[in-house]
């Protein structure tokens, strides 16, 4: 499918704004189980330390402008740091903001919803992963999202299964566009200040709105759920393996380049402090623990 000029697109409905952000509630509760269900299978590995495998912790915010949001954060032993966070807002752009914004150039309104995902591991050995898909709806309505693998040494069979996922997920969709939304993301994740790539890539789209609006979402809801397939055997195959102090190290330093690109080009992080989101949930992609050469 093509996608179709914002002069050409009708607005979103309030049926469609229902659906989506239901959804995304619906596919945070079954990431957050998933996640839960990796901490209980490692609850045995001595490498991980002791105590308890970690659960998800919750906390609603309001935003004060119109809508709000609930936090899922799991500091376990597996995930050092790990949160699965949704959001619902609405409201009015800044001036400043709206020429940055499909359809927002006249009177600025806007609603958001979406899932937005950062996971930390303990383990140098398994890979960090972002996940996030939202609907946005100014004079015009569309979607955006996309998944990415940061190893901390990048692993042929690893990356291999995460793109075959991916691939396989945009093939049985018409608005699944692999070839163009696997450059996009290549593109969009690089650190242009070390001229250096995050990861090793996975897709990412935006302002998709093809004029089938039921085709755009089922294609966004199988990439939600699509994103188990591709994370979860690769946790599952370095699980118990151990690792260095070494590693360890390096794994922080790779952090650093994580810190720098949400702080210096994330497109989420911007559009949170300047929509009025809650701080803390724009900025759970943060690692806990981080170094600097």
């Amino acid at each position: 499918m093509t996608q179709r000029s914002t002069a050409d697109r009708p607005p979103a409905t309030d049926l469609q704004k229902t659906l989506a952000a239901g959804w995304f509630a619906a596919l945070r509760d079954r990431i957050t189980a998933a996640f839960q269900g990796v901490e209980d299978a490692a609850a045995d590995l001595a490498i991980y330390g002791e105590g308890a495998p970690g659960r998800f912790q919750r906390t609603r915010w309001d935003r004060p402008g119109g809508g709000g949001g609930e936090m899922a954060v799991m500091r376990g032993r597996v995930f050092e740091k790990v949160g699965v966070n949704v959001s619902t807002v609405h409201g009015v752009f800044d001036a400043p903001f709206r020429d940055r914004i499909p359809g927002a150039t006249g009177d600025g309104r806007f609603w958001a919803s979406g899932i937005s995902l950062v996971a930390h591991l303990a383990s140098p050995r398994v890979p960090a992963v972002h996940m996030n898909t939202r609907m946005i709806a100014t004079s015009v309505g569309w979607f955006g999202g996309g998944t990415d693998l940061t190893p901390m040494v990048p692993v042929a069979a690893d990356t291999a299964h995460f793109h075959e996922v991916l691939k396989a997920v945009c093939d049985a969709h018409a608005p699944g566009d692999y070839p163009r939304f696997k450059a996009w993301c290549d593109e969009y994740f690089f650190l242009k200040h070390r001229d250096e790539p995050r990861g090793v890539g996975g897709i990412f789209f935006d302002d998709l709105a093809t004029g089938d609006w039921a085709a755009d979402f089922a294609f966004v809801q199988a990439v939600g759920a699509g994103f188990l397939d591709a994370y979860l055997p690769i946790v599952d195959r370095h699980l118990a393996e151990p690792w260095t102090a070494e590693e360890r190290h390096h794994q922080l330093v790779r952090r650093g380049r994580y810190v720098e690109f949400n702080l210096l080009y994330d497109r989420g992080t911007t559009f949170g402090l300047n929509t009025g989101g809650n701080v803390e949930a724009i900025l759970m992609s943060l690692p806990p623990a981080v170094a600097w050469p």
